[in-house]
């Protein structure tokens, strides 16, 4: 449904010198510095795939989503999109997509959401009684019947994002551009807004990419990610993979039926690579055990051997750390 490949873009940033001198210098002459948004980046969606593109700012993720919506035309490489160049058969392929931008809305300013609804139901030719039912459908997982009579302006961002995917998926596309669509949106409007995204994966077949910085979608909606920074494509794959190769530090949580010294603890388990950590009353311990060095399941077998363990819990590394060291740390990934 997607092919990327060796996908660059880059622009022309005019610099600003400081000063009255500087501004009369920059009349005279400006100078120009490129800026490379997209670099070789290469990658393949199926038909009916969910892929999460994940990345900081500036990593080059929106700048990506634009060229396949055929807003922006990249420097250099090929790109097709449902047998489509967005930038050469813009008209023909806009008319099977559907695209939240986060902070740009596809609906009309001042006019209220009804309004909008309707004249992209007449751009998207949707015929009256799919209108209806589709209007129906929406309502129902997104509740926006309360904001129809609503001018666009007036509704808070949280509000705002409803409406724009329910104008996103008003025409029923098979390809969905989602950047930051849960932005603004409480914990109850996200839960519902991604079980609606699996049903219009499931049920219309949609093939979706999507951007965030809430990494909790992609745990929830994708197989699949894609990350990228600095305009590169650093891994393609799976995002437990991706977990697997980085996540170097387990946590262990355990509780005792009677106090335990850090001594007692440090003998049951001599071995490097384990840092204690006292949670109440020497009875509850928490372990930080370096993966690189000790194993969690080894340090569990010494502890029920020798110690009087009444629970334990091996907590997973919430993946928004496991992202945050490999930006951190610049650790290089290779694709799956």
């Amino acid at each position: 449904m997607i092919r990327v490949e060796g996908l660059s873009k880059s622009f022309r940033v005019a610099k600003r010198r400081e000063g009255m001198r500087g501004a009369l210098l920059d009349l005279l002459h400006r100078e120009q510095t490129e800026v490379r948004a997209v670099d070789a980046v290469s990658f393949r969606v199926a038909e009916g795939e969910m892929v999460g593109l994940i990345g900081p700012n500036g990593a080059g993720k929106s700048t990506t989503l634009k060229i396949l919506t055929g807003i922006l035309v990249p420097s250099s490489g090929t790109v097709v999109v449902n047998g489509l160049v967005p930038w050469k058969d813009r008209t023909r392929h806009v008319a099977s997509l559907g695209a939240v931008f986060g902070q740009r809305s596809s609906l009309w300013w001042d006019l209220p959401v009804g309004e909008s609804l309707r004249l992209l139901a007449e751009i998207y030719r949707v015929p009256p009684d799919r209108y209806r039912n589709r209007m129906a459908e929406l309502d129902r997982r997104l509740g926006i019947s309360k904001y129809l009579q609503v001018p666009v302006r007036k509704l808070s961002l949280g509000e705002r994002m409803r409406c724009d995917l329910a104008a996103a998926l008003l025409h029923e596309p098979k390809i969905l551009f989602l950047d930051e669509p849960t932005i603004g949106l409480d914990v109850v409007a996200k839960a519902a807004m991604r079980g609606f995204l699996k049903e219009a994966n499931r049920d219309l077949g949609a093939t979706v990419l999507l951007t965030t910085h809430d990494l909790a979608d992609i745990e929830e909606l994708c197989s699949r990610v894609l990350l990228i920074d600095k305009g590169r494509l650093l891994y393609d794959g799976a995002l437990e993979e991706l977990r697997r190769r980085h996540d170097v530090q387990a946590r262990l949580r355990m509780d005792f039926s009677r106090p335990v010294s850090r001594a007692e603890l440090q003998a049951a388990f001599p071995g490097a690579g384990v840092a204690w950590e006292d949670k109440g009353g020497a009875s509850s311990w928490e372990a930080a055990v370096d993966r690189r060095q000790a194993q969690p399941v080894d340090l569990i077998r010494a502890l029920l051997a020798g110690l009087p363990v009444a629970d334990l819990a091996l907590a997973a590394t919430p993946v928004e750390e496991v992202v945050r060291r490999i930006y951190a740390e610049g650790v290089g990934v290779a694709s799956a």
